[in-house]
């Protein structure tokens, strides 16, 4: 009896410990995530707890205005400091057609030259000022002047376009911008006042040999 006593405990102690190491062994094979031992926490209180402690509201009416106006300040602050990034040519705060070392090249081509399709806004106010001069001959001829000057235009834009694009495949021959799209890029640019391009020019005329 004896005997059969210890056979039957054996037995028992053998088969609880198959189970734990079978338990053991589903809870670390590949594949499968063990339990984490705690419940998982809300995305809320996960947040709150990234963002830190939420400030308590204005008790006054001039607390709430002070903390408005410093909100307004800070946000005006980051705004001309992404303006002036902008303007310096960093490509994190450029709009996606002004980014990329080619396009950079482009724009130091075009302000390095001076074009005629620079007086493009000026020749803008010259027509609408005609407009409200109550003489025949004086519109005549303002406007054979400015069709005379868009012609020229277009062909300095022609040949501009041509010249960009022989400089880029030159410097950047695996360049994957399309030729019409660079020559677009460098004629509307030069057709900017210099002072109103954006970003802002980094060479003038006298710098063309910088300009590899």
């Amino acid at each position: 009896m004896r005997f059969l006593r210890r056979s039957s405990a054996e037995q028992t102690a053998t088969a609880e410990s198959e189970t734990e190491t079978a338990q053991s062994t589903a809870e670390h094979a590949p594949g499968r995530t063990p339990k984490k031992g705690r419940p998982t926490p809300k995305r809320r209180d996960a947040e709150g707890r990234r963002r830190g402690p939420v400030p308590p509201p204005p008790q006054t009416q001039r607390e709430a205005i002070k903390r408005a106006r410093g909100n307004k300040e800070e946000r005006r602050r980051a705004a001309r400091e992404r303006r002036e990034r902008m303007m310096q040519g960093d490509d994190r705060y450029l709009m996606p057609r002004d980014k990329g070392p080619v396009r950079a090249y482009v724009r130091d081509l075009v302000d390095t030259r001076r074009h005629l399709m620079g007086l493009f806004m000026p020749l803008v106010l010259v027509v609408f000022a005609t407009t409200l001069v109550q003489n025949l001959v004086v519109q005549q001829y303002a406007t054979l002047v400015c069709l005379a000057m868009l012609i020229m235009m277009a062909v300095e834009g022609t040949l501009l376009g041509r010249y960009v694009n022989r400089r880029v495949r030159a410097k950047f021959p695996d360049a994957k911008d399309r030729p019409f799209s660079l020559g677009w890029y460098a004629f509307t640019r030069a057709m900017q006042i210099r002072k109103l391009r954006v970003p802002r020019p980094r060479y003038t005329p006298k710098d063309i040999a910088k300009v590899g």
